[in-house]
């Protein structure tokens, strides 16, 4: 019996390692996978967050000093006779755009005439290079401070002001330079253009901004590190990319940047922005995934342990028969010792064990097919239901952190069961993937399209509070003209309308559930008031057709 047991041992101890073995293989190789493929995901994200900030600060770089070209060429510059009516209007301009921390109008000799809150006002800023080159043309000049102006504005955080200088000259009508307009601003607002890009995803991953100048100063950046010297070995001229460097601090970081390339007239400052995560969080994912398989692999190699010793208790079960009759034949109650067959059983172990195995492996593949099918459309590819109930609660939390709305828009196809009925349903569904491909074109990064069912869609859109139905309109009407194109079915041509039903939160109710509901009584309205139209709770009706007569857009 010794060797019975002996056996049975060995034989659980056999399945542990071979099921451990292969879990452990197994979470290496899938684990080594994920990293590269999170390494490339994530420094491809962070390129391109380089590359949105670095764009959005070119752009809000030359709109400003557009605007300044258009104030420049105010008859009331041009022609300054009246100082008064010049500061009323410096005053409305720093009010409407609280990152200009001061603007002033100088005469040709660089004194100023008129400013925002009379600051500077009969100084002489004729040494200045806001006046010395804005009176040659329109300049854009680097990050600076500026000690005297700093001292004469507000500074609720006591911290050293930095400014961005825009001037340009004006001229008068007979060609003649009346004086320069010349502005400082706030540095402040490249900080504000990084919490916008960056606080949306700031919950799933720690990204750190850097925004450099060309002659790699840290213009913004943490504190500790404002104007340092950075140099990178990855900060190369492309467009953007990414890499994987190591910092002076000596840490190793997934590291994305983006140049300044301008934005139309405006040709830029040379600015670099640098967005990084460390490695260790970067990887992490990968890391927590490969510890659960292995902790499942090592739960899974002692549950098959037992199992195996169970099983070699059976497989071992002849050699105790022929053990007792050998007794039995010792002690004369038997002639021969029967004939005990076990190799079919063994053979039948090993296949399930191997079936095991390849359970082992597919199991993340399959989980992963059904957690896609669950929430995915099998028409259209769009998301379903399920989906969009997931998706909603992290759409109000997004739009809450960022002070916006959204915007829920029901769609309903007008005059599709026609096409059904004179093309059959496979156009029918041709049809549906081509309105479900032409409704993703509508949205913008951040909002979702769904298919509820049928004919019936829902958009989810985040707009700004200040202008929240503008927005939704412009996307509703955007959708209105591409889901009324020609749709062309097997080589005939077919065509669809749409009603929109929009309702916003959480100006129209604080309730999800509620705003849902009214969306879907608008697109009713929209339905019975003639179809091809959006309608907003409350009763703001567009249309494609204008109609004055009935309040239609």
């Amino acid at each position: 019996m010794r060797l019975s047991h002996s056996l049975r041992s060995r034989f659980a101890i056999l399945i542990a390692l071979l099921v451990g073995g292969l879990s452990w293989l197994l979470g290496t190789l899938i684990g080594l996978d994920s990293s590269q493929r999170i390494r490339e995901e994530v420094g491809r994200d962070l390129a391109e967050l380089s590359y949105m900030m670095i764009d959005r600060l070119d752009r809000d770089m030359e709109s400003r000093a557009g605007m300044l070209q258009v104030i420049g060429k105010l008859r009331a510059l041009s022609e300054p006779d009246d100082i008064v009516e010049i500061r009323v209007l410096l005053d409305r301009l720093q009010t409407e755009f609280p990152s200009i921390a001061w603007v002033g109008f100088t005469d040709p000799a660089g004194t100023v005439l008129a400013s925002s809150d009379g600051v500077l006002e009969g100084a002489s800023i004729a040494q200045r290079p806001v006046y010395l080159e804005g009176k040659k043309g329109l300049f854009v000049g680097d990050v600076h401070e500026a000690v005297l102006l700093a001292k004469l504005l507000p500074n609720p955080t006591g911290e050293a002001m930095k400014f961005v200088d825009i001037s340009l000259p004006v001229f008068a009508a007979d060609g003649s330079l009346s004086g320069v307009l010349a502005s400082h601003l706030s540095w402040t607002w490249a900080d504000e253009v990084r919490l916008s890009i960056l606080e949306p995803m700031q919950k799933r991953r720690n990204v750190e901004f850097f925004v450099i100048s060309q002659d790699r100063t840290v213009l913004l950046a943490p504190k500790e590190m404002i104007g340092q010297r950075l140099h990178l070995e990855a900060l190369a001229p492309s467009d953007h990319a990414w890499t994987v460097e190591e910092w002076p601090d000596g840490k190793t970081y997934l590291t994305g940047f983006a140049n300044s390339q301008g934005h139309e007239d405006y040709a830029g400052l040379g600015w670099t922005v640098v967005a990084r995560q460390s490695v260790e969080e970067a990887y992490a994912p990968a890391h927590e995934l490969m510890a659960t398989i292995l902790l499942w692999g090592s739960a899974l190699a002692l549950l098959f342990a037992f199992v195996g010793w169970l099983l070699a208790g059976y497989f071992t079960r002849p050699l105790r028969q022929i053990a007792v009759a050998a007794d039995r034949l010792s002690a004369g109650e038997i002639a021969v010792i029967p004939d005990i067959k076990g190799t079919h059983e063994v053979e039948l172990l090993s296949q399930s064990i191997r079936h095991l195995v390849e359970s082992l492996t597919h199991q993340q593949t399959a989980l992963g097919a059904m957690e896609n099918l669950a929430h995915h459309d099998p028409l259209t590819g769009l998301p379903n239901r399920v989906a969009l109930e997931k998706y909603l609660p992290r759409a109000q939390q997004r739009a809450q952190a960022a002070q916006n709305c959204l915007a829920l828009l029901y769609l309903d196809l007008d005059g599709f069961k026609p096409i059904n009925d004179q093309h059959g349903h496979t156009a029918g569904d041709q049809l549906l993937r081509e309105m479900a491909v032409r409704l993703r074109a509508c949205l913008r990064e951040g909002d979702l399209v769904a298919r509820l069912g049928g004919d019936e869609f829902l958009m989810v859109l985040q707009v700004p509070s200040s202008d929240a139905q503008q927005q939704a309109g412009l996307i509703a009407e955007r959708a209105l003209k591409a889901l009324s194109s020609p749709v062309d079915l097997n080589g005939q041509t077919a065509q669809v309308g749409c009603s929109i039903g929009g309702a916003l939160w959480p100006l129209d109710s604080s309730n999800l559930s509620e705003v849902l509901e009214l969306a879907d009584q608008a697109l009713y309205r929209a339905k019975h008031a003639g179809r091809n139209r959006v309608e907003f709770h409350p009763r703001r009706v567009r249309d494609s057709t204008p109609d004055t007569e009935h309040g239609v857009i």
